[in-house]
């Protein structure tokens, strides 16, 4: 799993619909999110530490939390269907642990108020993920083939802990 935190909001270009941007803490991928208006809007609270005169959704879950001594330990983006984004969340409470189904907008609005982290599972990185900085990408790869470039054969002895035709 990947760690990322909250980027900002974006709006396509297109279709005006808002975007949560998560990216990792090297800065060379972001992951795209569209939510809807009032999940944008829950975030942008929670990243600016505005709070509402009343509880709304996600303040009402946070003070369930607290109430009940529950602590949100991480909220995870496991997977991405047809579109679609999946996250759970994991929730402690003493010696019991429960994971909670929830749509990512909600889990990241909640996870930004309880100061909780935000994973994300290497094959949705790697499906659904934007390269940030193409220059240390690129950089890395290059790296990757001068190595390769340099192996040989003996790289791959163990000084001489094997003689033909044994193994270890």
């Amino acid at each position: 799993m990947i760690e990322m935190r909250v980027a900002g909001i974006a709006l396509d270009a297109v279709t005006r619909s808002p975007i949560v941007l998560l990216r990792d803490f090297s800065e060379r991928r972001a992951l795209p999110i569209y939510i809807g208006n009032d999940q944008a809007k829950a975030i942008i609270n929670a990243i600016e530490n505005q709070a509402p005169p009343r509880p709304l959704t996600h303040d009402l879950l946070v003070n369930f939390l607290e109430a009940w001594e529950l602590t949100l330990e991480r909220v995870v983006i496991h997977s991405l269907q047809d579109n679609t984004f999946y996250a759970s969340l994991t929730v402690v409470q003493g010696e019991v642990k429960k994971e909670i189904d929830a749509r990512p907008s909600d889990a990241i609005a909640i996870a930004l108020r309880t100061n909780s982290p935000i994973w994300v599972m290497e094959e949705v990185v790697a499906d659904a993920s934007i390269p940030v900085d193409r220059d240390a990408d690129e950089a890395e790869r290059q790296a990757f083939r001068d190595f390769l470039a340099n192996l040989r054969p003996e790289d791959f002895s163990q000084g001489g802990k094997f003689s033909s035709g044994e193994a270890q």
